[in-house]
């Protein structure tokens, strides 16, 4: 079932200011886009219900109007609901919790819940958007993509979540050194991740299926499908979404938070190698969604902190 009919908003930067357009850029030839200030669509979130329609009513009365043609290269999308300030936003997600890693099981219904394990990837300036290249550290064990759902939420004043919507995500890892040693997840997550410019409003989605494509030097390398909807995982996503919101540090006042719900396996589990200049590309075929991002080995800086002090010098 295609679910590419549903309400989408977007936001971009254009002739130097921000603007928020409804429905998917460059769907149209021409397409009407409402001048917004920093802050002003999360804002939205929280003073109304989330609904296409009441945040049309908010958003565009009396704004300022521009009309872009398909493709003009003065647009420039930009994640959803990220703040200006981008330390106000947080990306993290859950770990293991697609049915696969579960003997296609789901979590009891009526059993305690027991949350995943949480990951913490890094604020709003790690995220990349399609196009931009996903940088990874100089020599990783063996890279993974990892297309998923992320939830998006914005803090209100007294730091109460409210959900804004779902877009989608390629989660790209070091899932070698991961495996090398769990306690090293932390480090497995330091390389960049992807996310889609296109809000979805709307409950998480229960179905999300779609291709990977990798390209090495103009070729297909690996291609495979994936499928990271709700009733793909084991867990349920209001009950572990709502858990990671009851902790202080991600309500924080203002804060937008970018929530990865976890992924299918991938070219990792194929026996594939990730090699650096290699194209991922993602095509959520359930919600016509594409994007692609090219992975970007960073070399290794000098070091920058000095030996320790020598010890002291003892005399008799």
């Amino acid at each position: 079932m295609s679910h590419s009919h549903l309400p989408v908003l977007f936001e971009a930067r254009y002739d130097g200011a921000r603007h928020v357009g409804f429905g998917r850029p460059g769907e149209s030839t021409r397409q009407t886009l409402y001048r917004v200030e920093d802050g002003q669509v999360a804002a939205a979130f929280i003073a109304t219900d989330g609904s296409e329609e009441a945040l049309r009513a908010v958003l565009t009365e009396g704004a300022a109007t521009v009309v872009v043609t398909a493709g003009d290269p003065g647009l420039r999308l930009l994640p959803p609901l990220l703040p200006q300030a981008t330390g106000n936003a947080l990306l993290s997600g859950f770990m293991g919790t697609h049915k696969k890693k579960w003997g296609g099981e789901t979590a009891p219904e009526d059993g305690e819940f027991t949350p995943p394990k949480w990951f913490f990837k890094g604020f709003g300036d790690w995220v990349r958007l399609p196009g931009e290249d996903l940088n990874v550290p100089a020599r990783p064990v063996a890279l993974i993509e990892e297309p998923e759902v992320a939830l998006v939420y914005v803090n209100d004043a007294d730091g109460t979540p409210h959900y804004a919507g779902y877009t989608f995500g390629n989660d790209l890892c070091d899932i070698g050194l991961h495996r090398q040693d769990p306690g090293y997840n932390p480090y497995c997550k330091l390389c960049d991740t992807a996310l889609s410019p296109l809000l979805f409003l709307g409950p998480p989605p229960r179905t999300v299926t779609g291709r990977v494509t990798i390209v090495r030097d103009g070729a297909t390398a690996w291609e495979g499908p994936f499928d990271c909807g709700d009733d793909a995982l084991y867990y349920r996503v209001h009950e572990m979404a709502d858990h990671l919101l009851t902790f202080p540090a991600v309500r924080r006042p203002g804060l937008v938070n970018y929530v990865l719900l976890g992924a299918d396996e991938a070219s990792f589990h194929d026996g594939f190698r990730i090699a650096d200049g290699d194209r991922i590309a993602i095509d959520v075929k359930s919600h016509g969604v594409a994007f692609e991002n090219q992975v970007r080995y960073v070399s290794t800086p000098p070091a920058a902190t000095p030996a320790a002090a020598p010890a002291p010098v003892t005399t008799a």
